[in-house]
């Protein structure tokens, strides 16, 4: 029940934060209150070190298994050429995901508030919107379908629909009551997911044939090797829309070693269980698919149901931070909602939506997850290079200020992004339903549209700039004087 009106010093709880005016500091069990307030400097709390099992518990969970399978099983590359795409992408991703984590102790702010500072106050409804559907929806109903198989073939008699029903129940529970919990989720998961996981990737390599040559049907080793890049780095990059959601409660000055635990967090569980997919597909044989049940038919039973038992709560670790940060974003496109839970409420009614987009791909999961996965980064390539660039053309000085003001206006991010959005996608696309004019013209160039979205759209952005500078209601916000101080 939210406790009555009281003054502080000459304020009411009414008018002031509501994360200060409840004192949610630390508290593990209580509801996180608010929606993308900025995190006063009293309530902060936490070390840099905790963004480690924040970001490598999450990553522990079929869905990164299934990106290591893509590659071998789809993309006509050997299990060495696999590792080697799955290094590159997945570095690529941990660097930026480090870099956009630092950003939020010298904020308090969460990560689609801050991307503002590219798109202004409405202009941020294209990246925010796209993050609320992809992340709370979308990455919610993949990871739900993963945990509903591992727990379906680990007790057979309860129906792939109850267990669907079963894990999303878990993981709404765990992002309605907010940041505390998830944070203590995922430490607590860590030990028993890495114990599980570590061990069956190792029976996995042990039974695999790494030197196995690469399947008849797939692409030319070049285009498969450029496309399990991108399906790496989006995986990683999937993550980096909500890097400062964790952060921002750190204290000020933490920024830099925050950002290092979360990269590393990041890029160790990826490359761990990705590598253990590649090694899959020759461990099994011809019965390889993207199913969790046939991942651990080759593993001891009692080790085969452990690790069932683990994909299921790694996917609850997952979908607590998609379906929480989802939430976030909707927040972050600026919808008045005066609800002193309105986070709490956005994250269910994400759920809930997510659930039935799950029941609706329960039938074709493999098929669906590489369609999503493979188109997931389109989108984030132009944002981050938007992003990227606006911060450092105001690199120096602080506009935290701007960002909460409904009449900030920044033109350039939005265009930017959409043209680099459009362009790439036209251009570079390379899925079944969509091949664009220069992989059709040259095969072997693979999909490079990520890369492509993000160069069109830093460069355009940083001419943009200065031809539509940014403006607020009561001022002109110069390139020289408009950044958030580094944290």
């Amino acid at each position: 029940m939210t406790p009555p009106d009281r003054t502080v010093g000459a304020r009411t709880t009414a008018e002031i934060n509501p994360i200060e005016a409840e004192h949610y500091g630390s508290k593990t069990l209580a509801v996180e209150p608010g929606g993308v307030d900025v995190v006063p400097l009293g309530e902060r709390h936490g070390a840099p070190r905790q963004m480690f099992w924040t970001w490598i518990s999450p990553n522990l969970e079929f869905a990164t298994i299934g990106v290591g399978i893509l590659g071998v099983l789809f993309f006509g590359l050997t299990f060495w050429q696999s590792v080697a795409a799955i290094i590159l992408g997945t570095g690529l991703g941990s660097i930026t995901h480090a870099i956009v984590s630092s950003w939020g102790p010298s904020s308090g702010m969460c990560q689609m508030v801050l991307s503002r500072t590219g798109f202004g106050f409405l202009g941020n409804a294209l990246p925010a919107g796209i993050n609320a559907v992809v992340a709370g929806i979308g990455w919610f109903a993949v990871n739900s379908i993963s945990g509903a198989l591992a727990l379906h073939a680990l007790v057979p008699a309860l129906a792939t629909g109850v267990c669907l029903v079963l894990v999303v129940a878990a993981m709404l529970l765990v992002a309605f009551m907010g940041h505390n919990l998830v944070h203590v989720f995922e430490r607590y998961a860590l030990p028993v997911l890495a114990t599980v996981f570590v061990l069956g990737a190792l029976v996995i390599f042990s039974k695999s044939n790494p030197g196995q040559a690469a399947l008849p049907g797939g692409p030319s080793t070049i285009a498969g090797f450029l496309v399990m890049t991108g399906a790496t780095f989006g995986y990683t990059c999937g993550w980096n829309p909500y890097a400062s959601d964790y952060t921002r409660y750190l204290p000020p000055g933490t920024g830099r070693p925050a950002g290092l635990y979360a990269g590393a967090g990041v890029f160790l569980s990826c490359v761990l269980l990705e590598s253990a997919g590649a090694a899959m597909v020759s461990a099994v044989g011809s019965t390889a698919a993207l199913d969790p049940g046939v991942y651990t038919s080759v593993m001891p039973s009692v080790l085969g149901k452990l690790t069932l038992l683990c994909i299921a709560l790694g996917a609850i670790a997952a979908n607590a931070l998609n379906v929480y940060s989802g939430a976030m974003s909707f927040l972050a496109i600026g919808f008045r909602l005066a609800a002193r839970r309105a986070r709490a409420v956005v994250a269910v009614v994400f759920g809930v939506a997510g659930l039935l987009v799950a029941f609706a791909g329960l039938d074709n999961a493999g098929a669906n997850y590489e369609s999503f996965l493979l188109v997931i980064s389109y989108w984030i390539g132009p944002w981050l290079g938007v992003i990227l660039v606006a911060r450092y053309l105001r690199r120096g000085s602080d506009i935290t200020g701007l960002l909460t003001e409904r009449g900030y206006r920044n033109w350039a991010g939005p265009i930017a992004m959409a043209v680099g959005m459009v362009l790439s996608i036209w251009l570079f696309s390379n899925q079944q339903r969509y091949v664009g004019p220069v992989p059709t013209a040259y095969p072997n160039a693979g999909d490079l549209t990520f890369e492509v979205g993000f160069l069109v759209a830093a460069g355009l952005y940083a001419v943009l700039f200065r031809v539509l500078p940014p403006r607020s209601a009561t001022a002109t916000a110069p390139a020289t004087t408009a950044s958030p101080t580094r944290g």
